[in-house]
């Protein structure tokens, strides 16, 4: 159980842009927590510690994963000796016996200075991982982690605000549409009339109300404006919840485009292609930063 983690996930959507960092001055080291991370389909984490700490690895990958959710995750904990003291230290017994040796083949006089220059001539104390130092380190990573969090909160506010004002040029084009639907049959009838009267030609008059009838309903479009504005109103609701979900954000944005395409493809009027021409533009530029929300 990740006993130090709080749940960040929640209040607003998320940007999948972030950057936190946290540092804690342990008693002979400084520590740096870093957190970088980006859009990516899945949570892909790429992990960078000292090798003292290669024990907590999968658990720090499991706090990465339960609070960030989604993005390409850089995690890196640097440190910075302050204790004056070096983990390294002489080997006697290899930097005597390199000695000895080279005085058989060498007259040089720094012959100290050539053996420590030689392999293991150093030796460096493994430092195991203190449980009490631990503790303080995931603290920091939960500390980092929130402000990671705050990061892709506020990167999403300028994406929130651009994404209402889109919703809300797309709800004007419809309302254009809607204006023109009448004027549309109108135009319609008429171009239908005179093809006939060019035709010079009689008809049956009740089944040329029939076909016109039927030919008007075929490109009837209520159903759709109303679909759409049910999808509008659905993703500003959805878009002020409590829980960032761009997956589900992007599959109402499917169902506005389904519903956009229907209405271009019925509409035969040039008005009207030209606001189905705009709604489209508009929600092409919402999908393409909705690609950056979690």
């Amino acid at each position: 159980m990740l006993t130090s983690q709080v749940n960040l996930v929640s209040d607003m959507i998320q940007s999948m842009t972030g950057y936190g960092s946290f540092s804690l001055q342990l008693d002979t080291k400084k520590v740096t927590i870093e957190i970088k991370t980006l859009n990516s389909k899945n949570i892909d984490l790429s992990v960078r510690i000292p090798s003292y700490y290669k024990e907590k690895e999968i658990y720090i990958r499991k706090m990465l994963t339960s609070q960030l959710i989604r993005g390409k995750v850089d995690f890196s904990i640097y440190i910075e000796d302050t204790s004056g003291v070096t983990s390294s230290k002489i080997n006697e017994k290899v930097v005597l016996s390199y000695i000895k040796d080279l005085r058989k083949i060498s007259l040089d006089e720094n012959l100290l200075e050539i053996a420590m220059r030689l392999p293991d001539a150093l030796k460096v104390e493994k430092e195991d991982l203190d449980p009490q130092e631990w503790q303080k380190i995931e603290d920091g990573i939960v500390e980092a982690l929130k402000s990671t969090v705050v990061y892709r909160k506020e990167e999403a506010l300028a994406l929130g605000d651009d994404f209402k004002e889109r919703i809300t040029n797309i709800e004007q084009q419809l309302s254009m549409v809607e204006q023109m639907s009448p004027k549309r049959i109108e135009a319609v009838k008429t171009r239908l009339s005179n093809a006939l009267d060019e035709l010079k030609q009689s008809v049956d008059t009740n089944k040329y109300e029939q076909e016109l009838i039927y030919y008007l309903e075929k490109l009837d479009i209520n159903e759709e404006i109303v679909r759409l504005k049910t999808h509008l109103d659905y993703f500003i609701k959805e878009l002020a919840t409590d829980e960032s979900n761009g997956k589900k954000l992007g599959f109402i944005l499917q169902e506005m485009g389904r519903e956009i395409n229907t209405i271009g493809s019925k509409s035969n009027f040039a008005e009207m292609q030209r606001s189905v021409v705009q709604m489209k533009n508009e929600l092409e530029k919402i999908k393409e930063q909705m690609l950056n929300v979690l």
